[in-house]
Protein backbone atom coordinates (compact mmCIF):
# COMPACT_ATOMS: atom_id res chain seq x y z
CA UNK A 1 0.00 0.00 0.00
CA UNK A 2 2.94 2.54 0.83
CA UNK A 3 4.69 1.31 -2.20
CA UNK A 4 1.23 2.29 -4.21
CA UNK A 5 0.88 5.52 -2.03
CA UNK A 6 4.39 6.48 -3.35
CA UNK A 7 3.91 5.97 -6.69
CA UNK A 8 0.89 7.79 -6.98
CA UNK A 9 2.38 10.63 -5.62
CA UNK A 10 5.37 10.60 -7.68
CA UNK A 11 2.32 11.08 -10.61
CA UNK A 12 0.99 13.46 -9.16
CA UNK A 13 4.22 15.70 -8.56
CA UNK A 14 4.99 14.92 -12.08
CA UNK A 15 1.49 16.01 -13.08
CA UNK A 16 1.53 19.69 -11.43
CA UNK A 17 5.23 19.86 -12.41
CA UNK A 18 4.00 19.78 -16.22
CA UNK A 19 0.67 21.87 -15.56
CA UNK A 20 3.11 24.46 -14.32
CA UNK A 21 5.62 24.03 -17.31
CA UNK A 22 2.20 24.65 -19.44
CA UNK A 23 1.52 27.25 -17.49
CA UNK A 24 4.63 28.98 -17.53
CA UNK A 25 4.31 28.78 -21.24
CA UNK A 26 1.49 30.33 -21.72
CA UNK A 27 2.30 32.72 -19.47
CA UNK A 28 5.51 33.28 -21.73
CA UNK A 29 3.26 33.42 -24.64
CA UNK A 30 0.96 36.07 -23.63
CA UNK A 31 3.30 38.29 -22.19
CA UNK A 32 5.25 38.24 -25.70
CA UNK A 33 1.64 39.00 -27.25
CA UNK A 34 1.46 42.20 -25.17
CA UNK A 35 4.13 44.08 -27.37
CA UNK A 36 3.20 44.97 -30.92
CA UNK A 37 4.20 46.98 -33.93
CA UNK A 38 3.83 50.62 -34.55
CA UNK A 39 0.90 49.63 -36.85
CA UNK A 40 -1.55 47.73 -34.10
CA UNK A 41 -1.13 50.63 -31.35
CA UNK A 42 -4.01 52.77 -30.33
CA UNK A 43 -6.62 51.33 -32.61
CA UNK A 44 -4.69 51.12 -35.74
CA UNK A 45 -4.16 54.61 -35.79
CA UNK A 46 -1.05 54.07 -38.06
CA UNK A 47 -1.04 53.48 -41.57
CA UNK A 48 1.82 50.88 -42.60
CA UNK A 49 3.71 53.57 -43.83
CA UNK A 50 3.30 55.95 -40.60
CA UNK A 51 4.19 52.98 -38.78
CA UNK A 52 7.87 52.71 -40.20
CA UNK A 53 8.32 56.65 -39.28
CA UNK A 54 7.09 56.33 -35.64
CA UNK A 55 9.38 53.77 -35.46
CA UNK A 56 11.72 55.48 -37.10
CA UNK A 57 11.48 58.75 -34.61
CA UNK A 58 11.59 56.25 -31.50
CA UNK A 59 14.16 54.14 -32.35
CA UNK A 60 11.65 51.54 -31.19
CA UNK A 61 9.85 48.79 -33.01
CA UNK A 62 7.87 47.20 -30.43
CA UNK A 63 4.75 49.16 -28.05
CA UNK A 64 2.90 47.91 -25.55
CA UNK A 65 -0.04 46.87 -26.94
CA UNK A 66 -2.62 49.94 -25.85
CA UNK A 67 -5.47 48.64 -27.74
CA UNK A 68 -8.41 51.14 -28.51
CA UNK A 69 -7.12 54.73 -29.51
CA UNK A 70 -7.86 57.72 -26.53
CA UNK A 71 -9.80 59.51 -29.11
CA UNK A 72 -13.20 59.57 -26.96
CA UNK A 73 -11.29 60.88 -23.84
CA UNK A 74 -9.80 63.07 -25.76
CA UNK A 75 -12.93 64.88 -27.59
CA UNK A 76 -14.95 64.82 -23.97
CA UNK A 77 -12.15 66.74 -22.33
CA UNK A 78 -12.11 69.20 -25.24
CA UNK A 79 -15.82 69.43 -25.04
CA UNK A 80 -16.04 69.87 -21.62
CA UNK A 81 -12.97 72.44 -21.84
CA UNK A 82 -14.99 74.23 -23.86
CA UNK A 83 -18.17 74.39 -22.36
CA UNK A 84 -16.59 75.77 -19.10
CA UNK A 85 -15.86 79.31 -20.63
CA UNK A 86 -12.60 79.12 -19.50
CA UNK A 87 -9.61 80.23 -21.56
CA UNK A 88 -7.64 76.86 -21.35
CA UNK A 89 -8.05 73.73 -20.11
CA UNK A 90 -6.61 70.50 -19.59
CA UNK A 91 -6.88 67.37 -22.54
CA UNK A 92 -6.27 63.86 -22.39
CA UNK A 93 -4.20 61.79 -24.14
CA UNK A 94 -5.00 60.29 -27.58
CA UNK A 95 -2.20 57.64 -28.03
CA UNK A 96 0.33 56.62 -26.01
CA UNK A 97 3.70 54.33 -27.17
CA UNK A 98 5.37 52.90 -24.25
CA UNK A 99 8.25 50.54 -26.15
CA UNK A 100 9.29 47.42 -24.96
CA UNK A 101 11.88 47.41 -22.30
CA UNK A 102 11.73 50.96 -22.12
CA UNK A 103 12.40 53.24 -18.67
CA UNK A 104 11.62 56.20 -17.16
CA UNK A 105 11.45 59.10 -20.00
CA UNK A 106 11.16 56.46 -22.81
CA UNK A 107 8.61 55.81 -25.31
CA UNK A 108 6.22 58.80 -26.82
CA UNK A 109 2.52 59.92 -26.97
CA UNK A 110 -0.06 62.35 -28.86
CA UNK A 111 -2.16 64.73 -26.75
CA UNK A 112 -4.39 67.23 -27.31
CA UNK A 113 -5.77 70.22 -24.60
CA UNK A 114 -7.28 73.55 -24.92
CA UNK A 115 -5.28 76.18 -25.66
CA UNK A 116 -5.11 80.18 -24.59
CA UNK A 117 -5.93 82.75 -27.00
CA UNK A 118 -2.11 84.34 -26.12
CA UNK A 119 -0.40 81.33 -26.87
CA UNK A 120 -0.50 81.67 -30.51
CA UNK A 121 0.49 85.17 -30.63
CA UNK A 122 4.26 85.16 -29.82
CA UNK A 123 5.42 82.30 -31.93
CA UNK A 124 9.35 82.35 -30.41
CA UNK A 125 10.65 78.66 -30.06
CA UNK A 126 13.86 76.64 -28.78
CA UNK A 127 17.01 76.74 -31.38
CA UNK A 128 16.12 73.79 -33.37
CA UNK A 129 12.33 74.14 -33.88
CA UNK A 130 11.05 74.22 -37.59
CA UNK A 131 7.99 76.56 -38.05
CA UNK A 132 5.19 75.00 -40.80
CA UNK A 133 2.41 76.65 -42.22
CA UNK A 134 0.09 73.90 -41.43
CA UNK A 135 -3.25 75.04 -38.50
CA UNK A 136 -2.99 78.36 -36.89
CA UNK A 137 0.59 77.61 -36.20
CA UNK A 138 2.44 74.33 -36.34
CA UNK A 139 6.32 73.58 -34.78
CA UNK A 140 8.42 70.46 -34.93
CA UNK A 141 11.82 69.65 -33.48
CA UNK A 142 14.10 65.95 -33.33
CA UNK A 143 11.86 65.66 -30.09
CA UNK A 144 8.51 66.37 -31.00
CA UNK A 145 5.56 68.86 -32.84
CA UNK A 146 2.79 70.78 -31.73
CA UNK A 147 -0.14 71.98 -33.76
CA UNK A 148 -2.66 74.87 -32.68
CA UNK A 149 -6.05 74.79 -34.38
CA UNK A 150 -9.99 76.28 -34.33
CA UNK A 151 -12.85 74.20 -34.95
CA UNK A 152 -15.84 75.37 -35.20
CA UNK A 153 -18.73 73.34 -34.91
CA UNK A 154 -22.48 72.37 -34.85
CA UNK A 155 -20.95 69.72 -31.68
CA UNK A 156 -20.43 72.82 -30.18
CA UNK A 157 -22.53 75.83 -28.97
CA UNK A 158 -21.55 79.17 -29.76
CA UNK A 159 -18.20 78.02 -31.64
CA UNK A 160 -19.16 80.00 -34.51
CA UNK A 161 -18.64 83.32 -32.99
CA UNK A 162 -15.40 81.84 -30.70
CA UNK A 163 -13.52 78.68 -31.92
CA UNK A 164 -12.98 75.57 -29.62
CA UNK A 165 -9.01 76.31 -29.61
CA UNK A 166 -7.09 72.77 -30.03
CA UNK A 167 -3.53 72.41 -28.91
CA UNK A 168 -2.09 68.92 -30.22
CA UNK A 169 1.69 67.93 -28.69
CA UNK A 170 3.39 64.87 -29.99
CA UNK A 171 6.39 64.56 -27.58
CA UNK A 172 9.09 61.81 -27.86
CA UNK A 173 11.53 60.75 -24.71
CA UNK A 174 14.80 58.93 -25.16
CA UNK A 175 15.89 58.36 -28.77
CA UNK A 176 18.96 57.91 -31.29
CA UNK A 177 16.52 59.63 -34.02
CA UNK A 178 18.72 62.15 -35.99
CA UNK A 179 17.37 66.19 -36.27
CA UNK A 180 17.27 65.98 -39.60
CA UNK A 181 14.65 67.80 -41.60
CA UNK A 182 13.38 63.94 -42.05
CA UNK A 183 12.73 63.62 -38.59
CA UNK A 184 10.72 67.19 -37.88
CA UNK A 185 8.86 66.36 -41.00
CA UNK A 186 7.65 62.55 -39.63
CA UNK A 187 7.05 64.11 -36.35
CA UNK A 188 4.53 66.47 -37.56
CA UNK A 189 2.90 63.98 -39.97
CA UNK A 190 2.30 61.81 -36.92
CA UNK A 191 0.48 64.71 -35.22
CA UNK A 192 -1.52 65.27 -38.27
CA UNK A 193 -2.89 61.85 -38.11
CA UNK A 194 -4.11 62.19 -34.30
CA UNK A 195 -4.84 65.79 -34.88
CA UNK A 196 -7.22 64.62 -38.44
CA UNK A 197 -8.80 61.86 -36.10
CA UNK A 198 -9.85 64.15 -33.81
CA UNK A 199 -11.31 66.96 -35.48
CA UNK A 200 -13.03 64.74 -37.51
CA UNK A 201 -14.95 63.26 -34.56
CA UNK A 202 -15.38 67.11 -32.97
CA UNK A 203 -17.32 67.59 -36.71
CA UNK A 204 -15.08 70.32 -36.84
CA UNK A 205 -15.78 72.19 -40.16
CA UNK A 206 -13.28 71.91 -42.83
CA UNK A 207 -11.73 69.67 -40.33
CA UNK A 208 -10.53 72.82 -38.51
CA UNK A 209 -7.89 73.71 -41.48
CA UNK A 210 -6.48 70.08 -41.33
CA UNK A 211 -5.64 69.18 -44.79
CA UNK A 212 -6.14 65.04 -45.38
CA UNK A 213 -2.80 64.62 -46.25
CA UNK A 214 -0.06 67.09 -44.24
CA UNK A 215 1.35 69.88 -45.81
CA UNK A 216 5.03 70.16 -44.76
CA UNK A 217 5.48 73.69 -46.05
CA UNK A 218 8.22 75.41 -43.74
CA UNK A 219 7.21 78.88 -43.00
Amino acid sequence: MRRWAASAGLVMAAGAGLAACGSDAEADKGAAETFVGADKVCGGLFGASLAKKVEAVTADSEFFASGTSGRDNVVEALTDGYESGRSWATGATLCELSPKGGGAGDGAKIKFSMYAPQDVKDPRADAGTVFYTMGKRSEARATGASLYLECVSPQLKGSEAQPLRIYGGFTVGESDAPDTPETRDANLEILHTGALSVVKELGCENNAGLPETPDLTPK
